[in-house]
């Protein structure tokens, strides 16, 4: 790839000395060299952001504006943007393309948020007041799984509320993201959006920053853990939306055929790599056959390839790192004794292909059970009584989101309610709903995303009480 890919600090597209290779997991080819941060930068960035902070601070219909004009130029740039995507990432363009559109309407969507208005207390001359102030410099890590999206679901809220933003991509997945701060440079005032790149290192030397406010993190649960004790000095604001290990259950009056497709599609979007995939399915014995035979079906007629082939329903695992640690997972599996009705082993190189694999005959202690997969690779569990699935469902560090599959929706949300998650559904599975709240229990995760508590992890809340003095 001969484009040159830059930094953005400070308005200005910046070119560093080191560079660090983008490998499309699909051939395994270095497809560019990324610019990759250092101290100097870092340091460029976050004194720009903060020179910019009280202006725009003080300008919200400047700030609604320009996020106006972003959104209508991810949707101009989509399609340049979702091959970006495909490249680096490996999911299929239709989808790496929908997942700018999505980009787009967040941006949309925070444009004409309007925050609740907290009502004036009296009590007699005494007014009470809650206001909401922007933190100030805030810095937005996202994760590589999806890209684009994830980072301007934390960018786009920071800058409406009037915070200003030092953002870093994953270091497997840093061209679209260097790509749109190319484009988004001429609508933000210089220093508003800036976009360094690298990895650990960098990610770690910006979180320590004694001039950033707020942290925004989307990722593992290590990095998550490394990220708090990174900002704990100073008593950094911090959220992070972490890993999940989320559990389907199937109860016994579920239809299987219309369930079966729909919880192949949410556990195996992106090649399963979407944190609120299904990662467990607890099934009714009295349906697990006939489940375990419908999903496997499914994969059967799914074709995984390279994403910019048309025909393709699943790209490869985004990185080697993760393709070496899911092929690990699988054959801890095969050594318990599992059974694979499909896939079970990685598909001829080059790329980091893997089939849809549906699993079964495996349990608490194996790794596929108890870690989350992060890949196509779903096991199925039986279970005779309710109470039973809820308590399995529930055994785990994690917390993000789990689901309730049943004839009786009443029922079922019962029983959603009892799940130890940020996320529950019933006959659903991985969809956020934008206006709510979004976020983790447990090892998954610190504050939300979405809705007004979301938005309020972006402000400081002040209470403004005051008299009047007698003459």
């Amino acid at each position: 790839m001969s484009a040159l890919h830059t930094l953005l600090i400070d308005g200005k597209r910046v070119i560093t000395e080191a560079t660090d290779p983008v490998i499309n997991p699909a051939t395994e080819e270095v497809i560019a060299e990324a610019p990759r941060a250092g101290t100097a930068e870092i340091d460029r960035a976050v004194t720009a952001a903060r020179r910019a902070f009280p202006h725009w601070a003080g300008d919200e219909d400047a700030r609604r504006s320009a996020l106006e004009k972003a959104a209508d130029l991810l949707v101009a740039h989509a399609e340049a943007l979702g091959r970006l995507i495909t490249l680096e990432q490996g999911r299929p363009l239709a989808g790496a393309i929908g997942e700018v559109h999505g980009a787009a309407g967040i941006v949309r969507h925070y444009a004409r948020f309007r925050p609740e208005t907290t009502a004036q207390l009296a009590e007699g001359e005494r007014q009470v007041q809650v206001v909401r102030h922007p933190l100030g410099v805030v810095a937005a890590i996202a994760p590589w799984n999806v890209p684009l999206l994830l980072l301007i679901r934390d960018i786009a809220p920071a800058l409406l509320a009037g915070n200003v933003v030092v953002a870093k991509p994953s270091e497997f997945t840093p061209l679209a993201t260097l790509h749109l701060g190319e484009l988004l440079a001429p609508l933000f005032p210089p220093g508003v959006l800036n976009i360094i790149a690298g990895g650990k290192d960098v990610g770690a030397e910006l979180t320590r920053h004694p001039g950033i406010a707020k942290i925004v993190f989307t990722g593992s649960v290590a990095a998550g853990k490394a990220i708090l004790h990174q900002g704990a000095d100073d008593l950094k604001r911090i959220s992070l939306e972490l890993g999940g290990n989320d559990a389907a259950i199937v109860l016994a009056d579920a239809p299987v055929e219309s369930v079966a497709d729909r919880l192949f599609d949410a556990a195996f979007q992106n090649s399963g790599q979407i944190c609120f995939a299904v990662k467990r399915v607890y099934a009714h014995r009295s349906l697990f056959d006939a489940l375990v035979k419908a999903l496997a079906e499914r994969a059967s007629r799914t074709r995984v390839g390279n994403g910019l082939d048309p025909d393709v329903h699943l790209g490869p695992i985004s990185n080697r790192l993760q393709f070496e640690r899911l092929i690990a997972i699988v054959e801890d599996a095969r050594e318990r004794g599992a059974t694979f009705h499909s896939g079970g082993a990685p598909l001829p190189g080059p790329g980091y292909f893997f089939p849809p694999s549906i699993v079964t005959g495996v349990g608490a202690g194996s790794r596929i059970v108890e870690e989350e997969q992060f890949g196509p690779v779903l096991p199925i569990l039986p279970f005779d009584k309710e109470e039973e699935a809820i308590a399995l469902a529930n055994a785990t560090q994690f917390g993000l989101g789990g689901s309730v599959w049943t004839a009786d929706p009443d029922h079922g949300a019962r029983l959603a309610a009892r799940l130890d998650v940020g996320l529950a559904w019933v006959n659903q599975h991985a969809r956020p709903y934008p206006d709510a709240p979004s976020g983790g229990h447990k090892w998954s995760g610190l504050g939300h995303r979405g809705g007004q508590s979301g938005y309020d992890h972006y402000v400081a809340l002040q209470v403004l009480d005051r008299v009047a003095l007698e003459a």
